[in-house]
């Protein structure tokens, strides 16, 4: 069975509702996830946009979420979840605006691409203290067993 990652909220590659994004309530959507690697001790969630500001021009990645630490067999998070919520042993780190949780999609022009990556890890990753996309991602070098990835779109209204 593969590693995979989905969404009740949208398919792979369709447009997130705006239910998800500034536009609407800002809620995170519901995950659930599958195929987990043998071996796997934690997960870690970065969700990113990688065609900010404009997809025509990209000049950065935007991050929106940062989760690790989640318990592999945890199966994925329910929609709008509050930090009190999050699986037993979640840790969270620092989104693009300085603060932890979900934020969600608010292009300023044109259709943005959100990636959900989940990677499974061999080790249980030590407190961070809400690292940053890029901190969490040297403390994962050489535990990533696999990744599963959930790709959604939105651009706001014209």
């Amino acid at each position: 069975m593969s590693f995979t990652i989905s969404s009740p909220a949208f398919e792979p590659g369709g447009p997130i509702p705006a239910r998800y994004t500034c536009d609407g309530a800002d809620l995170s959507p519901a995950l659930s996830w599958s195929g987990v690697p043998a071996g796997t001790r934690s997960l870690a969630l970065v969700v990113y946009d990688p065609d900010a500001p404009d997809p025509q021009a990209p000049r950065m990645t935007w991050i929106h979420w940062v989760l690790y630490d989640l318990p592999p067999e945890s199966g994925g998070l329910p929609e709008a979840v509050a930090p009190d919520a999050l699986p037993a042993g979640t840790r969270e780190g620092l989104n693009d605006w300085r603060r932890t949780g979900y934020g969600g999609p608010c292009p300023p022009i044109g259709r943005h691409r959100y990636f959900f990556k989940l990677y499974a890890l061999d080790a249980v990753l030590p407190d961070l203290h809400h690292p940053t996309r890029a901190a969490l991602e040297q403390a994962m070098r050489g535990h990533v067993l696999g990744a599963a990835e959930l790709i959604g779109t939105y651009r706001r209204g014209r």
